[in-house]
């Protein structure tokens, strides 16, 4: 990893945060550098929506290169749901399976609109994404599938179906 110029980081130490942004800009200002590749989702959902981006990876200026991926499950389902299966089952499923099918899509390069914050440009390279893929978009941290869902954010949605009803 270390001849390949990662950028390692705790996405829970704020410190971290601010350093490898730091380190980004300062990748992106060296033109003799590679891209750098970002999932900015931070998870693998089950492959038929796009989850919530880290907003950080888009406050980092530069343009953006957003490739859709979307795996083809009719030889083999490479997402793994840790919840219903370990993590031997998974490799066994994948060793066993006839063929792992990924479609890939490079969209034209995007970049920052002036007046656009660093959210709404995720989101809308996420739409952009998820429109190419045909995939839903979802508002919410794909962390949710490992986490208890706050109570702050249950009542938002439930003000928001109000609403609507």
């Amino acid at each position: 990893m270390q001849t390949t110029q990662h950028v390692l980081f705790e996405r829970s130490e704020m410190k971290d945060r601010h350093l490898v942004r730091k380190k980004i800009r300062e990748h992106i200002a060296d033109k003799a550098k590679l891209p750098i590749l970002i999932f900015p989702e931070g998870t693998c959902i089950n492959n038929t929506s796009v989850m919530m981006f880290k907003k950080g990876s888009f406050e980092v200026g530069g343009t953006i290169h957003p490739v859709a991926i979307k795996y083809d499950p009719r030889f083999g389902d490479a997402f793994w749901n840790s919840t219903k299966h370990s993590m031997m089952t998974y490799v066994f499923n994948m060793f066993t399976s006839w063929a792992i099918v990924c479609n890939v899509w490079y969209l034209p390069p995007m970049v920052k609109e002036e007046e656009e914050d660093a959210v709404h440009f995720a989101n809308r390279v996420k739409a952009v994404i998820a429109a190419r893929a045909g995939m839903s978009v979802l508002p919410w941290d794909g962390g949710l599938k490992r986490k208890k869902v706050k109570e702050s954010f249950k009542e938002e949605q439930q003000k928001k179906y109000c609403r609507l009803v």
